[in-house]
């Protein structure tokens, strides 16, 4: 069932926002057989509808929240943050705050292949930073941090094949990986020029600033 939910997600914003990591690029995936919305008429699957601006304002908003996880509040949040900092761009900052959240580092270093799993496992107490026990997702890294896994936790079955895994991980050039102590570094901050960001953050900021 939590499958499906995750599934309806990605067929409302209309493409895949990999909830589910790997598994969205398996060819089971449930948005290569119904790439429309759920509960969307027969005759209504072949047609484009045209978004206003608000509209397609708001469908960048959500699909941003739901890659990430966060709830309406939360992201809120971050907009005014980004907003506040007038020496960084709000899109810079607001792409900072996104980033540099403990769940999505764990993600970034390949630790698990979904940001939802990242979340669940952060919540757990299973990673520390800079020796100390951390179980808030949302808590925010800094440069010269010190991502380790926890000895404890190294002996579940769900970490057991990670160095394998993170072999087929791509980790930004801002964090750096050991494989063999299980601990990541933030080296520095992340940059829109060297991410992969495909979401309209000046179109998200917009729709906020209205």
């Amino acid at each position: 069932m939590i499958i499906k939910e995750k599934c309806k997600k990605c067929r409302r914003a209309g493409e895949k926002l990999f909830i589910k990591g790997e598994k969205c690029l398996s060819p089971k995936c449930i948005f290569e057989k119904k790439p429309f919305p759920p509960g969307l008429p027969l005759n209504a699957r072949k047609h484009r509808t045209t978004l206003s601006e608000y509209g397609a304002q708001l469908k960048e908003k959500q699909k941003i929240r739901i890659t990430y996880q966060l709830s309406e509040k939360q992201f809120a949040n971050y907009i005014k943050k980004a907003l506040a900092k007038h020496s960084v761009s709000p899109k810079e900052q607001l792409f900072e705050e996104l980033e540099m959240r403990l769940d999505n580092v764990v993600y970034r270093l390949g630790f698990v292949q979904s940001r939802p799993l990242a979340r669940q496992i952060t919540s757990h107490g299973h990673f520390m930073v800079n020796g100390r026990r951390v179980d808030i997702p949302s808590y925010k890294v800094y440069k010269g941090d010190i991502i380790t896994l926890r000895d404890r936790s190294k002996q579940k079955v769900l970490f057991a094949d990670i160095i394998k895994k993170n072999q087929k991980t791509s980790i930004p050039t801002w964090l750096r990986l050991n494989s063999k102590k299980l601990e990541g570094t933030v080296q520095g901050k992340p940059t829109l020029k060297d991410s992969d960001m495909t979401f309209n953050l000046v179109a998200i900021i917009e729709f906020y600033s209205r």
